[in-house]
């Protein structure tokens, strides 16, 4: 049976943890964003030798689990002290929090690349022909009426890609990151009561991302009010 005192007594233990979630969530999605629509935008041209190696890229960090990659990553790379020294990135791979952002940033723009790579190809064709019958340059065409569409019709990819990132940021307390799921195995090895802390953890990351969902619902709302009607 669960103790209810316990588990409110843990709760304010774990939610300790919930800002570095937010912050290894964050800055992975907004530089996976980034990253996801240069690689997207790279493939429209059809060039070979662009396209290829970033098809390489998405399969492998598609094709294989976050956690190996969040290992390779910080004990794989770590490997390689002297020569990361010697290029000045040791900085980078000695610290988990970096490793960790790293590993969650590449699989996020692996998989939005995707993304927005089909968004981008669904929109209609003869839209950007009327914007060149216009006279509108190919980049005034991509930032203006390409880009736009697009990214207004990723949303709801988008969304689920990213309550997969604040899901994976519970791989993080491998590599010694005490965010909210770090924590709680700090709190099961004290206490041994598994049930409660994961319990009281499994809602906080339910109540995150049900926060996360609406607002991106809204977001949506907002940018094609037509289909609130």
């Amino acid at each position: 049976m669960i103790d209810f005192r316990f588990f409110l007594e843990i709760i304010p233990q774990l939610l300790a943890g919930l800002p570095l979630t937010l912050e290894l969530a964050g800055t992975s999605i907004l530089l996976g964003l980034v990253l996801a629509l240069a690689l997207a935008l790279a493939q429209q041209g059809g060039n070979p030798l662009a396209v290829w190696p970033i098809r390489l890229f998405v399969a492998i960090f598609r094709g294989t689990p976050l956690l190996v990659q969040i290992f390779l990553i910080y004990y794989g790379l770590g490997q390689f002290r002297p020569f990361l020294k010697e290029i000045g990135l040791w900085w980078l791979f000695r610290e988990p929090y970096w490793c960790a952002i790293l590993a969650l940033t590449l699989n996020t723009g692996a998989y939005g690349s995707e993304i927005l790579r089909g968004a981008i190809r669904n929109v209609p064709r003869g839209l950007p022909e009327a914007a060149s019958a216009l006279g509108m340059s190919r980049l005034l065409t991509l930032r203006f009426i390409v880009l736009p569409l697009a990214l207004r019709a990723a949303i709801p990819a988008y969304g689920n890609e990213v309550i997969l990132m604040v899901k994976g940021t519970s791989l993080a307390s491998i590599i010694t990151l005490m965010e909210v799921t770090g924590i709680a195995q700090g709190l099961i090895s004290q206490s041994y009561r598994a049930i409660e802390v994961f319990v009281a953890a499994g809602a906080i990351y339910l109540v995150l991302n049900f926060t996360i969902v609406r607002a991106l619902h809204a977001l949506e709302i907002r940018l094609t009010p037509y289909r609130s009607r």
